[in-house]
This record gives structure tokens, sequence and C-alpha cells, in this order.
């Protein structure tokens, strides 16, 4: 659950780099070199059954047998040996260098398509409308690759430490997915169309053998969750993966960016003041889209601010984008219950399409920035755009208590996902909760106005 999120290229890092520890060499761990794998069959393999324990520790020390660097104090830790954080034990200002990963160790697919040739698979992928997904298809043919050589790999004690755990949508069983609401559902099904896409174009190779392709064990799932939830993208179109770099969780106010240099090196960097004990955070995305981290993540952050109003009846139009259609700017506030502006827009936009100077009239004035227009058009219209959310936000409540009343009979040995579906949607009841009492209490007034 740990997509790192790339804050920009900034050229090469020249910053003094001197409070990292030096690399060492760790008696009881193969000291792999990155140039080369040998050809000696493996001895050992991971084991990819969800029960299967993470090995941090070898991995930990790894790290530094191959050249990552760290600042003193930077450690990891978990509370029940599934879920790990990154942790500093001292304080650090903002701009110092908390970690190095060399480019040698990181997973790339712009160096996979030098080392497999795919191009049957990406062509298939394109034909099914898929092609933007390639550069995510050859991480996850590296990944399946690197598990075949077992500990013969370079990245075995990375790859070993792995989650084997996950809780996002595609882990989820088909019943799962009918208790998501609409918007979530949809997420977390075209994760799955994605994932069946690369089923069909890794059985187009001939660089993964036949009993990995059958996807015994899950292995597939496994391999395409660490691509799916552990690497970035940079602009360059690269998808990579920067190990103990993906260790990071994910926060609503992140104090850690990745960066990248010239040579492809990658650098956590602290972005505030970090005290002694504080989690290390990136972002994996926008912190107000609670239901996409969920399907990709499979996890709730119950710090995200607001979530996407779940409006989705509106034609996807240039002015009707313009105006603020989108999943990120249509928002109901967590704590507040109030309203972003863009869904009041939106709405009148569509309600005044039966008055086709008017609704024209509204767009030019939000074009324009003539607010008095807008407001004069909002006044006017208040009541009826009220009453069009009043009426979502009571049917979506009710749609929710029906999805919540599904899940209660269900045997969690049989859908062990549905603990964290239930509290993805009761974090969602709680946001229109306090959406239906605003809301409720303006139509109220409103109503009274009129009378």
């Amino acid at each position: 659950m740990r997509l790192l999120w790339f804050a920009s290229i900034v050229g090469v890092l020249v910053r003094n780099v001197t409070s990292f520890q030096h690399t060492k060499v760790v008696n009881n761990v193969r000291s792999f070199h990155f140039d080369s794998v040998g050809s000696l069959a493996a001895s050992f393999f991971v084991d990819t059954h969800e029960s299967a324990v993470r090995d941090i520790g070898n991995m930990d020390e790894w790290s530094f047998n191959v050249g990552i660097e760290r600042m003193n104090g930077l450690q990891l830790g978990t509370e029940d040996g599934l879920d790990y954080n990154v942790y500093m034990s001292e304080y650090v200002d903002p701009g110092n260098y908390l970690l190095k990963v060399p480019e040698r160790v990181i997973l790339s697919s712009f160096q996979a398509r030098q080392e497999f040739n795919l191009q049957r698979s990406v062509d298939f992928l394109h034909s099914l409308g898929a092609g933007d997904n390639a550069s995510d298809f050859y991480l996850f043919v590296k990944i399946l690759v690197e598990f075949e050589k077992g500990d013969e790999s370079p990245w075995f004690h990375w790859l070993n430490s792995m989650p084997r755990l996950f809780y996002n949508s595609i882990s989820m069983t088909d019943f799962c997915y009918e208790c998501l609401p609409p918007y979530a559902a949809s997420l977390a099904v075209k994760e799955r169309v994605r994932f069946e896409d690369f089923e069909e174009a890794l059985l187009m190779t001939d660089v993964v053998s036949t009993p990995a392709k059958a996807n015994s064990d899950g292995l597939l799932k496994w391999a395409y969750n660490l691509v799916t939830t552990r690497s970035i993208e940079t602009p360059s179109g690269d998808v990579i993966i920067a190990p103990m770099g993906d260790m990071f969780n994910h926060g609503a106010d992140p104090n850690v960016e990745l960066q990248f240099d010239e040579e492809g090196n990658c650098y956590a960097i602290a972005t505030k003041p970090i005290s002694p004990g504080s989690e290390l955070l990136v972002s994996y995305g926008d912190p107000s889209d609670a239901s996409r981290l969920f399907a990709k993540y499979g996890f709730l952050d119950p710090n995200s601010p607001a979530t996407f109003c779940k409006m989705t009846k509106f034609q996807q139009t240039t002015k009707m984008m313009d105006i603020g259609l989108d999943y990120s700017r249509m928002l109901f506030y967590h704590e507040t219950g109030e309203i972003s502006e863009e869904v009041w827009d939106v709405v009148l936009y569509d309600l005044l399409k039966a008055d086709r100077d008017a609704q024209e009239n509204f767009y030019v004035a939000h074009m324009t920035g003539d607010y008095q227009t807008k407001q004069a058009f909002h006044q006017q219209y208040v009541l009826q755009t009220s009453t069009v959310i009043k009426n979502h936000v009571d049917s979506f409540l009710d749609q929710l208590e029906a999805l919540s009343a599904k899940t209660i009979a269900q045997d969690i040995n049989d859908h062990p996902r549905i603990p964290v579906i239930r509290e993805h949607n009761q974090y969602i009841r709680e946001t229109f909760l306090k959406v239906k009492a605003q809301i409720d209490a303006l139509v109220y007034q409103t109503v009274g106005n009129y009378a």
C-alpha cells in the first residue's frame, strides 16, 4: 500500500550527504552484485501465501549491503508484524536527505524493456485499449522473473520482505464488489480488469515459466500488487520501485518527498521539521479521493479531509468540466459537512439546460470571473439546487444502509476484506450525514423564505 509520490526532477542533487550512515558489509547476508545474477540453481524461493511472514530483518541488512544509504535515526517499525512504517528517532530539519537508493538497485520498466522482448504482449494490451499500462506490465514481468530466480536474484531479500496480505480491490471476492458504493465499485472493477489484461498478456511471453503463468498460490496477484502499490511513474514514463524507498506510508499531510537526480538515484527528503518518534509519510495521491486510495491500496485514510460527492450522472462535456465536473473538486467535507463550490456550480449548470440562454450566461459568468452574476443565478435557483443535492444525499445514505446490512451476515473467513469495506463505507456515511444536516437546514430555511 505504498505508492510513493514523485515530487519533481530537480537535476543533480549536490547537497552534502555526510549525515548518511556509510554502507557496510553485513555478515550472513549474501553480497549481491547488480551487474550479474549467477547461474546456480536457486535454493530458496519467496513464499507468496497470505500467511507467510515478511522477512524485514534480512532486507534491512541487505539494504546496507547493496549501497542504500540512510540518515542516522531512520528506522523501520511495526505493531502487528504485517504492516511496517518508517520513522525517525532523531530531530530532522526540512531539506535534509533521509534516504538514498542508488539507481542500480531500483527496479525499472525502462530497464525491463531492454532486458525482455515483450512486444507481442504490449501489442495485445494496445489492442485492448490498455497500451498506457505497458510500463507497469514490464515491471510486472520483471518481478515475476526475479521471483523465479529465488535466492539467486539480487532482489531476493527485498522480495521476501514484501507484504503477502493485501486488502485492495485485486484481493477482494466478487461479493466484496457488491458491498461497495457505485464509485468505489467502479474503481475496484477497473483494477480487476487491468489485472486480467496482464494475465492474458503474460501468456504471450516466454520469459516466465508455465507454472508461474498458472497463477498458482496467487503469485500473479502478488506481483501485480507490488507494482500497483509500491511503484511510481517518473515524468519520462518510467515506472520504478525503489527498495527501502517504498516503505513509506501514506499521509494526507506528508512530511517527505521523493526526488531523483540526473543519474536516476532516488532521494527521500524531509519537507517539514520532523520530531523524534514521528512517522515519515509521503502522499500516494489526492487525499480527498478516499475511495480511489481504498480501491488501489486497500486502506482508508481516516485523515482524508473530504470525499468525492458521488454524483456521477452528469455528462462529461468540455463546458461541464470547465464548470467543475471533477472527482477531485466536487467534494463533501468530512469534518464540517460543507459542500464545495464546484458541486453547486455543476448542479446548477445541469439544471439550466432547460433554458439554454440562461445556461450559457451562467457559463460565461463563471469563465470570466463575474462573481456577482454567478451569485444571482445561485440565489434564484437555490431551492432547486439544494433539493437536487438533498435527494442525492438521502438516496445515497439509503444505499449505504443496504450495503451495510449486506455485509453483516457474511463470514469473514470467506470474505476477509469485509471489515475494511465496512470501514470505508462508514467513513462515507459519516461524511454524508454531516452534509445531510447542512442541506436539510438549507432546504428548510429556503422553503420557509418562499412561504
